[in-house]
C-alpha cells in the first residue's frame, strides 16, 4: 500500500553562510524571524526594513535518506512559493513557478543532499515582463507576471512582503503497481436520491496489473474496473439528508472512500468529505435588468456575504484552529457567504472544511486582481495547469458554490485606461471567458462559473453596470458619502465598504512606543490605501465635527463611521429583496495590524463594525427607509417562518421628550420583505427630533440630521458591575454607546457593539477576558456620541 511521509524535519536555510534552522511548512520570512535576523515586520516600520529579503534568492537544504521496499518512490511539495529548481546531490530534478500547483517528482533508489533554491519572485517576474511586454495594473508591482499570491506585493491594505519558500507540506510517496492520481467526484441530488460518480485517475508502475476501485457512502458499496489509467465507479445514497447554507438548515456530511486494488490487495486509498445539495445561479433576465441570484436545494437565497484575504501574509503561518477561528467568528455574525478574493490564493483544506461543517457557502476566485494578465507562455500553461488542479481538489466541498475568473479586470480593461495602452496585447480576457469556463464545465460541470466581479454578463453593457449581474460599489468611500448607497439598487452587490482603524489594543502592540495620533508616522505606514487618512477624514466631516487632537475621539468616530456606513448599504440593500439578491462586505478579515475596510482587525479583534454585521445580517431586520413617498418601515424577514405582529413607532426629541407615536402591524412571509408608509405625523423634523421603531426586541431609528448638527444632550449613564460583565443604565439619550473591552486588557472581548439607549433603558455587556474587573475602569472604557464642541 502507499506510504506518505511527511519530509518536515532536519531543513536548513542559508543565509550568509549560516545554516539557519527552518520550519516547513514556511517561508524566509518567518525562518528569518525566528532566528532573530531581522525585525518583526509587521511593528513599526518593520516591513522597510525587511523589503531586501523579496530581492534575494534563497536556499534550502535537507538529508534525503535511502529508501527502498517500493517500486516507486515520489517527493511530493504540496506547494513551493514561488520560482524554484529542485536539485539532489546537484542533479536537477524539476524547475516550478507557480505557488497555486503542487509538484511531484520522481526519486526512486536516489537519495542524498536535497536543495531547494529559490529565485526572487521579482527577478522572475521582471523576466516575464521583459519577455512578454509590459501590462496596466493598479499598482507597481510586477505581480501578473508570476502565479503567485498577489497581495504578497502589496495592496491597499497589505504589506509588500515578497515571501519564498517551501509553503505547504512535502512529503515521500512510496508505492507500487498503481496509485491513485486524481478522483474527481460529481455530487448530485433529485428527488432524495444522492448519487456520486467518482472518476478516477491511476498512475502505474506495472501496466500489465488489473486494477479495480472499490468506494463506500452511507453504508453503499460499489466497484468498477480500472481501464487503462482511468475508470469510473458510481453509488446512490437513497434518502440523502441535504446539506444547507448557514441558516437555513443542518449541514450533512458524508465520508465517502475509494479504495484501489490488485487481486484484492489494497494498493492506495483517497478519502474525503462530501454533502448532498444542488446549487443554481439564477441570471434570467427580468423587467429591473439581470439578476444574480444563488438558489440552493431550490431556495433563492440573499446572501449575506463577507470578502476574505488571506488572513496572514505569511500564510504558512494559518493553520486549522485559526481558520475555525475566523470562519466562526463569520458565521456567528450571520454571515452565509465567503467570497475568496482573487488577489489572494486558493486556501488549505481546512478552510473549506470548516466552510463545509459551519455552512458557509463559498465564492472561489481563480487567482487574477486588478492587472491585465499576459496570455502567451509561459503563463499560460500555468494558468490551465493550476485551474484543472484546484479545481478537482475543491470539487468534494459542498460549501463551493461558485467559480469566478477574476476580481475587476473586466472592469479595468474598459474604465482604467487598460484598452488604449494594451493597443491589442493580450490581457486575461481569453482566461476568463476561453480557458476558464472550458475546465470548469470539462471538470465541474456541477457548479456555475461567472466570468469576473464585477461583470454584466455581455460587453454590450458597462462591466460594473449595476442592473445586470454583479457589481463593485467604490464610488462610495472614494469620493462619495455612504447616503449615496441609497440612490442605487445593484443586482448583487459583490464588494463594498468603508475603513477605520484597528482595535486601540492592536494598534499599542504594533506601534510601540509611539504615541498615537491620526497623522503619526507609524499610523500612517499602518495605512496603505491611496489617500487614506484623506477620505477617512472627508467621510467623517460629512456626518460629525472632526476632532482635533483628541486621538481617542478620532478612533471612536471612525470606528461608528465604518459602522453606519456599511450598515446603511447592507439596510437599503436588503430592503430591497429580490431585486438586490446579496451584499458581500469588503472585508471579513485583514493579513497584519492596519487601518482597512476590515470587521476583524490583524489581531483577530471585532471592530464595531463586526456587531453591527451581526445585526443587519440576522435573519429578521427592522430598518426605516426613505421612499420617494416618504419615510417606510421595512421588515426583512429571511427567517424561514412568517413574521407578523406589532411594532412600536415613536417620534421622539433629542431631550427625551416624546413627540408621537403609532402602533403598526406588519406582515412579512417568510424571505420576503414588507413594507408600511410611517405616518407623516411621526415623520422627525430637524435635527432635535429622531424616529425609533421597535418590534420583538429590534430597533430601527432614523435621524433625518447628521450627527454634527444634532444638539446631543451630555450623556448621562450608570455603569455597574454584573456577573459576566456591566450594566449601563442611562439617564439621558445615549447614541452609540461602545464599550472598546481592549482598553480594559488586551484579552479582553466585549460581546456587542454600537448600542442605543434612550432615557431609562438599560443594557447588559457581556465582557470576557478582564482579569480585574472595576466599575470605574469601564466606564472610562465607554464611549458615545457627546454635543459638539
Amino acid at each position: 500500500m502507499l506510504e506518505a511521509t511527511p519530509l518536515t524535519e532536519g531543513w536548513i536555510l542559508r543565509h550568509e553562510g549560516d545554516a539557519l534552522p527552518a520550519s516547513v511548512p514556511g517561508c524566509v520570512h518567518t525562518d528569518l524571524l525566528a532566528a532573530g535576523v531581522i525585525p518583526d515586520p509587521f511593528l513599526g516600520l518593520g516591513e522597510t526594513e525587511v523589503a531586501w529579503v523579496g530581492r534575494r534568492e534563497w536556499l534550502y537544504e535537507t538529508e534525503l535518506g535511502a529508501t527502498n521496499g517500493h517500486e516507486q518512490t515520489d517527493l511530493v511539495f504540496d506547494g513551493l512559493d514561488t520560482a524554484a529548481e529542485i536539485l539532489l546531490d546537484g542533479r536537477l530534478l524539476g524547475r516550478t513557478r507557480n505557488m497555486h500547483r503542487s509538484y511531484r517528482f520522481d526519486v526512486t533508489g536516489l537519495s542524498g543532499r536535497l536543495s531547494v533554491r529559490f529565485v526572487s519572485a521579482y527577478a522572475e517576474a521582471e523576466a516575464v515582463r521583459g519577455k512578454l511586454g509590459e501590462r496596466p495594473a493598479a499598482y507597481a508591482e510586477p505581480y501578473q507576471y508570476i502565479r503567485k499570491m498577489a497581495c504578497s506585493f502589496g495592496w491597499d491594505w497589505g504589506p509588500t512582503l515578497v515571501t519564498a519558500g517551501i509553503w505547504r507540506p512535502v512529503r515521500l510517496e512510496q508505492w507500487s503497481t498503481a496509485r491513485i492520481a486524481r478522483v474527481r467526484p460529481l455530487v448530485t441530488v433529485e428527488d432524495g436520491l444522492g448519487r456520486v460518480e467518482l472518476h478516477v485517475d491511476v498512475e502505474r508502475s506495472r501496466v500489465e496489473a488489473g486494477l479495480a476501485v472499490e468506494a463506500t457512502i452511507g453504508g453503499v458499496r460499489a466497484r468498477a474496473q480500472i481501464d487503462g489509467a482511468r475508470g469510473v465507479v458510481r453509488l446512490e445514497v437513497p434518502d440523502a439528508r441535504l446539506w444547507w447554507p448557514h441558516g437555513y438548515g443542518e449541514q450533512p456530511l458524508y465520508d465517502v472512500e475509494l479504495t484501489l486494488l490488485h487481486e484484492d490487495r489494497t494498493l492506495d486509498v483517497w478519502r474525503r468529505r462530501i454533502g448532498f445539495r444542488t446549487v443554481e445561479l439564477d441570471r434570467r433576465p427580468d423587467a429591473h435588468g439581470t439578476g444574480f441570484t444563488l438558489v440552493v436545494n431550490g431556495e433563492r437565497l440573499f446572501a449575506r456575504g463577507v470578502n476574505w484575504i488571506p488572513d496572514d501574509v505569511f500564510p504558512s503561518r494559518i493553520g486549522r484552529d485559526r481558520y475555525r477561528e475566523r470562519l466562526r467568528q463569520a458565521a456567528d455574525a450571520g454571515v452565509d457567504l465567503v467570497r475568496v478574493w482573487g488577489g489572494g490564493i486558493y486556501e488549505s483544506e481546512d478552510f473549506y472544511d470548516a466552510c463545509d461543517e459551519f455552512g458557509l457557502l463559498v465564492w472561489q476566485d481563480f487567482p487574477f486582481a486588478c492587472a491585465a494578465y499576459p496570455e502567451e507562455q509561459p503563463l499560460r500553461g500555468e494558468v490551465e495547469a493550476e485551474a484543472r488542479e484546484n479545481v478537482v481538489r475543491l470539487m468534494p466541498h459542498p460549501s463551493l458554490v461558485l467559480w469566478n475568473g477574476n476580481n475587476e479586470n473586466l472592469w479595468g480593461f474598459r474604465d482604467w485606461g487598460w484598452e488604449q495602452r494594451l493597443a491589442g496585447d493580450s490581457w486575461g480576457e481569453g482566461y476568463y471567458l476561453g480557458v476558464l469556463p472550458r475546465v470548469v464545465a470539462e471538470l465541474d460541470p456541477t457548479r456555475p462559473y461567472a466570468a469576473g466581479s464585477p461583470w454584466s454578463g455581455s460587453w454590450d453593457r458597462h462591466p460594473n453596470d449595476p442592473a445586470h449581474g454583479t457589481h463593485h460599489s467604490w464610488e462610495v468611500w472614494n469620493r462619495e458619502d455612504y447616503a449615496d448607497y441609497r440612490l442605487h439598487v445593484p443586482r448583487f452587490v459583490a464588494e463594498f465598504g468603508w475603513q477605520a482603524p484597528p482595535a486601540y489594543a492592536t494598534l499599542r502592540r504594533a506601534l510601540p512606543g509611539e504615541e498615537l495620533a491620526s497623522g503619526s508616522l507609524g499610523m500612517l505606514h499602518h495605512q496603505k490605501a491611496d489617500d487614506g487618512n484623506g477620505k477617512l477624514e472627508r467621510g467623517l466631516a460629512r456626518h460629525f465635527a472632526v476632532p482635533d487632537g483628541d486621538f481617542d475621539r478620532w478612533h471612536y468616530l471612525m470606528q461608528v463611521n465604518q459602522a453606519r456606513a456599511v450598515a446603511a448599504g447592507i439596510e437599503h440593500w436588503r430592503s430591497h429583496w429580490p431585486v438586490c439578491a446579496g451584499t458581500v462586505v469588503w472585508q471579513l478579515n485583514d493579513c497584519w495590524p492596519v487601518t482597512s475596510w476590515a470587521a476583524i482587525d490583524g489581531d483577530g479583534r471585532e471592530k464595531p463594525l463586526y456587531h453591527e454585521l451581526r445585526r443587519v445580517y440576522a435573519d429578521r431586520l427592522l430598518t426605516l427607509q426613505v421612499r420617494e413617498e416618504g419615510l417606510v418601515l421595512a421588515a426583512v424577514n429571511q427567517a424561514a417562518e412568517s413574521w407578523s405582529g406589532g411594532v412600536t413607532v415613536r417620534r421622539v426629541s433629542v431631550e427625551g421628550g416624546l413627540v408621537g407615536s403609532s402602533r403598526l402591524e406588519i406582515a412579512a412571509e417568510r424571505r420576503s420583505v414588507a413594507e408600511i408608509r410611517v405616518p407623516r405625523e411621526l415623520e422627525p423634523v430637524g435635527p432635535k427630533e429622531f424616529l425609533v421603531a421597535d418590534a420583538d426586541g429590534l430597533r430601527a431609528l432614523h435621524f433625518p440630521a447628521p450627527d454634527r448638527e444634532v444638539p446631543y444632550p451630555r450623556p448621562e449613564f450608570e455603569v455597574a458591575l454584573v456577573p459576566g460583565g456591566i450594566e449601563v443604565t442611562a439617564h439621558t439619550l445615549v447614541r452609540d454607546l461602545l464599550l472598546q473591552a481592549d482598553r480594559l486588557d488586551p484579552a479582553a472581548r466585549a460581546d456587542r457593539g454600537l448600542v442605543t439607549l434612550l432615557p431609562g433603558e438599560r443594557v447588559t455587556i457581556g465582557v470576557h477576558g478582564w482579569q480585574t474587573p472595576d466599575a470605574e475602569k469601564a466606564r472610562s472604557a465607554l464611549y458615545c456620541m457627546e454635543p459638539s464642541r
